[in-house]
């Protein structure tokens, strides 16, 4: 049988505008469009938000399976950590007020400091012989964990709600933000094995080029999982300040600074972070700039600027751009070869911005996970 003989004109009299069965195939589509349009768009739609968040819950799961075992296999518990692991996972912060914003900052500060404390204490109940290092990376995997879990529970309860109203405007906002949230969360699922073994992220090249510098130094703690250093560099006085490592912390640099700062005069301050790139931009490039570079929830870098505006100190930064991904897991080879050349820039910029004799502080911002000093 010869299929290419069939004539399309002629089995639906296209070239008739009288026929009923095109006037069916043209018609029936357009009202059920008309009708039925959103529920159809609710469908198509709500497939997509179903695969995502059967990932956000299989990474939800993979990460509280990957705590327990690690809490199991490593640290030797008195009792089954699993119950203590759930309650944890579940706890939840409520910020201060805000509708009078006059000393917002240090509420902000004191609630995100005494839930950090609480957490330690707690994770240390766990096992009493927890070595520090070991403690810190319990706390950024059980972090790693509770986002986890609270990204999945946002997105299910926006998802189901939606459909509960059988609404498609309110599920378009989900559908947009989605490829957002999933990158997010696959860079903090991939980022459990580099915190498990230790090793150095792309968010803590800060730290490194400023622990290189610190090499040989006689260190001391001057705020909580905070490393000081003192050398000389061409006849000025610097101040070397990190998390310290290779506990999987971000330190406490701003009162770090404080206590530096009322002990010495300063005449500077250079802050060394990682930022996030643009679209289009490459990784590992290096820019420089003005203003405290440190990211988080703001009060460090409220308290950072509080200081320096009161003694009039300048704040010059350098960063180091990176993706999402790049920041949080394991150090691409391409990060940690311009650490040599950052510290070209940060002596270039003593150089132009200092006198001999005068003192500068150098601030190494970022997670310091398997990065010594």
């Amino acid at each position: 049988m010869n299929f290419t003989n069939f004539d399309f004109d002629q089995l639906f009299s296209m070239s008739d505008d009288s026929n009923p069965l095109m006037m069916l195939v043209w018609i029936l589509p357009i009202i059920l469009f008309v009708f039925y349009g959103q529920q159809i768009q609710l469908f198509v739609t709500s497939r997509e938000i179903k695969k995502g968040l059967k990932k956000l819950d299989s990474f939800r799961e993979e990460s509280r399976t990957e705590l327990i075992n690690y809490i199991k296999n490593n640290l030797n518990p008195k009792e089954d950590p699993v119950k203590k692991i759930d309650k944890f996972l579940d706890y939840f912060t409520i910020m201060p007020v805000d509708m009078d914003p006059n000393g917002i900052v240090d509420k902000v500060r004191h609630t995100v400091r005494s839930r950090e404390d609480y957490t330690r204490n707690h994770v240390k109940s766990l096992s009493p012989e927890m070595s520090d290092i070991e403690l810190t990376k319990v706390q950024t995997l059980l972090e790693i964990a509770s986002s986890l879990q609270m990204i999945y529970k946002i997105i299910n309860h926006m998802f189901l709600t939606a459909k509960k109203q059988n609404n498609y405007p309110l599920i378009l906002p989900l559908q947009m933000i989605l490829p957002f949230i999933m990158e997010q969360a696959e860079a903090m699922k991939e980022a459990i094995p580099a915190f498990k073994a230790g090793q150095p992220v792309g968010d803590g090249i800060g730290p490194m080029i400023v622990g290189k510098m610190m090499l040989d130094c006689n260190k001391e703690t001057v705020a909580l999982e905070t490393s000081w250093a003192k050398t000389e560099f061409e006849n000025r006085h610097l101040h070397l300040l990190k998390a310290e490592g290779p506990g999987s912390t971000v330190g406490r640099p701003a009162d770090g600074l404080e206590k530096i700062i009322t002990e010495n005069k300063i005449d500077a301050i250079i802050m060394i972070d990682a930022a996030l790139k643009m679209e289009g931009e490459d990784s590992a490039t290096i820019a420089q700039g003005f203003g405290a570079a440190i990211g988080g929830i703001g009060t460090e870098r409220f308290q950072i600027e509080a200081i320096a505006a009161s003694k009039e100190i300048p704040i010059f930064s350098i960063v180091i751009k990176q993706s999402v991904k790049e920041a949080i897991t394991l150090m691409t080879k391409e990060i940690a070869d311009i650490a040599d050349d950052v510290r070209s820039q940060v002596h270039e910029m003593i150089r132009e911005n200092t006198a001999e004799g005068q003192s500068v502080v150098i601030i190494g911002v970022g997670n310091t996970s398997g990065v010594p000093q």
